[in-house]
């Protein structure tokens, strides 16, 4: 009868180690290149708005700075300007640039209702004023954060504001 004692434990043996083949595996990053011991975000709050001139104009309300990373896909951003959108720029103590993003003019929106069709239609509508938040990854050298209104794409933008961080 030792044929039956030998199966039961070659069972056993076998689901010893099926258990750890079962468990999850974190994928671990190969490389420690990319990585930050205390990565920040900063939230920064303002009022944009526009005179009846055309004349743009930036009022700072506030600015959050907490612990965390940005994920991966972030829309609100783009990556080419035009006319009218802001590029937000990290500086550093000399004002040279460290990174920068470019926002959509928050003061257009595009909104989306029921026509009297029941159909959907969007619209593009300006506003003179409005609130609009940032949220950025913070470089640990940025001393400042400065907006610019393009004015023409990839050429000449116009400093709006330059706020000082502490």
């Amino acid at each position: 009868m030792i044929y039956p004692r030998i199966i039961n434990s070659l069972i056993i043996v076998l689901i010893l180690f099926c258990i750890p083949a079962c468990a999850s595996k974190k994928n671990l990053p190969e490389d420690n290149e990319g990585f930050e011991s205390n990565p920040k975000l900063i939230f920064l709050n303002y009022t944009i708005s526009e005179s009846k001139n055309g004349k743009k104009s930036i009022q700072f309300i506030n600015k959050i700075i907490a612990d965390g990373k940005l994920k991966k896909s972030n829309n609100k951003y783009i990556k080419k300007g035009i006319s009218g959108d802001l590029e937000c720029n990290q500086l550093d103590k000399n004002s040279n640039i460290i990174q920068g993003v470019i926002v959509k003019n928050p003061l257009k929106k595009t909104i989306e209702s029921l026509n009297d069709s029941l159909s959907f239609q969007t619209k593009q509508i300006t506003l003179s004023n409005t609130p609009f938040t940032l949220k950025l990854k913070l470089n640990p050298n940025t001393k400042y954060i400065a907006i610019n209104e393009i004015t023409k794409p990839q050429e000449t933008t116009k400093t709006l504001i330059k706020t000082k961080l502490n």
